[in-house]
């Protein structure tokens, strides 16, 4: 027994999708109020505005990730000299520790 989806499989909705798109495009071409070399400098200019936006918002996103850079950094200095300053004075008392040790060991 064969299975008839009526088309509503993968096949038919790339189908379905092309035809609707090649039908909106004969509708838009065949309606449109601009001589076509309008239309073409109007998509030229979209097209130009959506490059320099483009453009803008890429230099705008690589300065936010150098600006995040420079705070990381910035962080990752403080809390390495925090660090430092405590190993230095677990290093003291330890030494004092020692010292301690030492002397008491030769009291006795």
């Amino acid at each position: 027994m064969a299975h008839d989806d009526g088309g509503s499989g993968p096949s038919g909705v790339i189908l379905s999708f092309l035809v609707g798109a090649l039908a909106g495009a004969a509708a838009a071409v065949l309606l449109a109020p601009r001589s076509g070399r309008e239309t073409r400098e109007i998509l030229g200019e979209k097209w130009r505005d959506a490059a320099d936006r483009s453009r803008t918002l890429s230099e705008q996103a690589a300065q936010k990730g150098r600006d995040a850079v420079d705070d990381a950094s910035g962080y990752v200095d403080r809390k390495r000299g925090a660090l430092e300053k405590r190993r230095d004075r677990l290093a003291a008392a330890v030494e004092a520790g020692k010292q301690v040790y030492r002397e008491e060991k030769e009291k006795s």
